[in-house]
């Protein structure tokens, strides 16, 4: 499996490209890793995100998980840059539960791109975060794309 880091103002990220799509971003630096040009392009994006020149990303992904966390994860997809959305919003759109779109958000294995830092308690606290510093980070993301914290 190809993998790529780079440093964000949230922290280390880790790309990782398997049968030339996304499988996962995680949090830290992995060592040794092996550039492709899907890679470098995902890498591309996410400097014109942080540079405010993406408000969302073109990428294959293919993120390992159930259907139902493929659906929210793809809900996800559609919050715009800038907004938030209440895990009882996605819950209400894909006809299930609160508490299992904050599990399906929480087991995301594509950070920052597939955008769980989108989704926020209903009355607006932060609430956990698997990147980084966790709510700070979670935080820091919502302050740079202009959405309102709590």
């Amino acid at each position: 499996m190809s993998h790529i880091s780079t440093h964000t103002p949230f922290g280390e990220l880790t790309l990782f490209e398997e049968d030339g799509a996304i499988i996962a971003i995680e949090w830290g630096r992995a060592p040794d890793g092996r550039e492709t040009p899907l890679l470098k392009k995902a890498v591309r994006q996410i400097g014109e995100y942080l540079d405010g020149r993406r408000d969302a990303f073109d990428l294959p992904l293919n993120p390992n998980g159930t259907d139902f966390q493929k659906k929210v994860w793809s809900a996800l997809g559609r919050i715009p840059k800038g907004k938030t959305r209440t895990y009882g919003d996605v819950a209400k759109e894909l006809k299930s539960g609160a508490r299992a779109v904050g599990t399906a958000c929480a087991r995301n294995p594509i950070a920052l791109v597939i955008p769980c830092h989108r989704v926020v308690a209903a009355n607006g606290v932060i609430g956990n975060y698997t990147g980084a510093e966790g709510p700070e980070t979670k935080r820091a993301i919502l302050r740079f794309e202009g959405a309102s914290t709590t």
